[in-house]
């Protein structure tokens, strides 16, 4: 290499070093959250407590609480087979892919195929009457040959941290889908919870009914056997007749529900409503204790509140590539190869070519575009505080009306099982009283009917009861913890980055 160029050489070097040293600046504002509005605790009575966060709930299988091997089989089949699932996983992959491509901005283009020339071996022959420039210069027929194989390179420098604030807003969009794969996640196995809870509410009542059924066939067969002894009337037989029709009538309806039932959890599973059935079972389990937390917990347990929080964090980003394109950008760019007529004279140093450059770019005028972008991210950003501050809301909401639905139930428990008992005795004291002539059929059947009624009432509180606790543990996350979010980024590795 000559002085001269040696000089160029070092010039060209220092102004891309110096560009690549002022590039550490970074337009647009640094994000913050923003404060949301948070109650200082729940409005409780007691036994209910605030306590550590979730500390009755595993991690990732809150379900198991419950106890019933049933329900746990169910969950595991939802997370391996739900399709719903399946389409956020896919997401998560894009927004993952989006990410990586944005990152992969971060490092230099190079290529076999700059603007001027590409790998190429030519022979060609040129005319002898082409036209020539000088007298000197022999027109005459010419055959030559031509080796090439040029390399390009091209590096956008980052000035102003346009690409910075690019990558800032799809790791942010990455956590974002992250945190949604988890809200899903919660969704799917709360959903699919709440479906087997209201099924076996549902088995218990069918069961009362069948019970009930039977009840009514055996006290059918004393009043017709005191009919036909003249004791009873007739229209003591079409009393009981008719109660025993309507509760078989309830017990069909109700096996047309369950069916209902059993096809949701078969959806959420993954499996053909057709050949899933799930065998009849009554109620057995009671809805666990769990610890609240306070409600600024909620504000690292919800998924889909952390989902709003990195969305508001992706828009910010986006303001700084917005202001960003008020700022001229610059392009190193260089090529390098080696060019010969003689194939054996293709690696040497005299077939050596190389080049480098930078061009800087500003648009000057744009007719407002610019400024409307910029106007168009804040827009953006305040639109994702809103929906953040939305999110916490409605998870405040959720939590407060679970534990309030909870209180009810357990008190309507209580007093409902009174009832029931009252019930029963009451049926026992007519049917005494009817045996012994003291009163008509009428008291007896109508005792029959308040009893499968206060039964029926029983089974319900304790199905919503086991259905209210699951809608408490999905308003509190689900033993979720957004600190997972920090390990959701693209990292540059040697194997991405020399990958095409």
């Amino acid at each position: 290499m000559d002085s001269l160029n040696a000089t160029r050489f070092a010039r060209l070097t220092t102004f891309f070093s110096a560009a690549l040293v002022f590039a550490g600046c970074t337009v647009g504002p640094n994000y913050h959250r923003p404060n949301a509005e948070v109650p200082a605790k729940w409005d409780t009575t007691p036994p209910w407590r605030e306590g550590t966060p979730m500390d009755a709930l595993p991690k990732g299988q809150w379900w198991t609480v419950y106890h019933d091997d049933e329900l746990n089989a169910l969950e595991q089949q939802a997370l391996d087979a739900n399709q719903t699932l399946k389409v956020s996983v896919a997401h998560l992959e894009q927004a993952r892919a989006t990410a990586a491509v944005q990152v992969a901005a971060n490092f230099p283009t190079l290529g076999l195929q700059p603007s001027s020339t590409q790998p190429s071996a030519q022979r060609s022959r040129l005319s002898g009457g082409r036209p020539v420039n000088s007298s000197s210069i022999s027109s005459k027929p010419l055959t030559q040959n031509s080796y090439a194989i040029p390399f390009a390179v091209n590096y956008e420098v980052d000035l102003f941290g346009q690409r910075r604030r690019t990558i800032e807003s799809a790791e942010a969009s990455y956590q974002a889908s992250a945190a949604d794969l988890e809200n899903v996640r919660l969704v799917i196995t709360a959903e699919l919870a709440g479906d087997f809870f209201t099924l076996r509410q549902q088995d218990t009542e069918i069961g009362i009914l069948n019970r009930t059924v039977d009840a009514l066939t055996k006290g059918l067969q004393l009043v017709q056997s005191r009919h036909e002894g003249g004791i009873a009337s007739g229209l003591d037989v079409a009393q009981e007749e008719t109660f025993l029709d309507t509760a078989r009538t309830q017990a069909i309806l109700l096996e047309q529900q369950r069916k209902q039932s059993e096809d949701a959890i078969a959806v959420l599973i993954g499996k053909p409503a057709p050949d899933f059935h799930l065998a009849p079972k009554e109620i057995a389990a009671a809805p666990p204790d769990l610890a609240l937390g306070l409600p600024s917990d909620l504000l690292e347990r919800r998924p889909d509140v952390a989902e709003a929080e990195r969305q508001m964090a992706a828009t910010n980003a986006q303001i700084g590539v917005a202001k960003a394109a008020y700022y001229p950008s610059l392009n190193l760019f260089g090529g390098t190869g080696l060019q010969s007529s003689n194939i054996a004279n293709l690696l040497t140093s005299p077939s050596i070519f190389w080049a480098l450059g930078a061009n800087l770019a500003e648009p000057i005028f744009t007719g407002g575009a610019r400024r409307a972008q910029v106007q168009y991210a804040r827009a953006g950003y305040d639109a994702g505080v809103a929906n953040y501050r939305a999110t916490v809301l409605n998870a405040f909401r959720e939590v407060q009306d679970s534990v309030t639905g909870l209180i009810v139930l357990e008190q309507a428990q209580v007093t409902q099982q009174a009832a029931v008992d009252s019930a029963r005795h009451t049926l026992d004291i007519s049917v005494d009283r009817y045996k012994g002539g003291l009163v008509s059929y009428l008291d007896v059947v109508t005792a029959q009917q308040n009893l499968l009624n206060d039964e029926q009432q029983l089974a319900t509180i304790r199905g919503q009861r086991l259905v209210t606790s699951v809608l408490l543990v999905k308003a509190l996350g689900g033993g979720w913890d957004s600190s997972s979010l920090s390990a959701v980024a693209v990292k540059a590795k040697l194997k991405d980055i020399v990958a095409p």
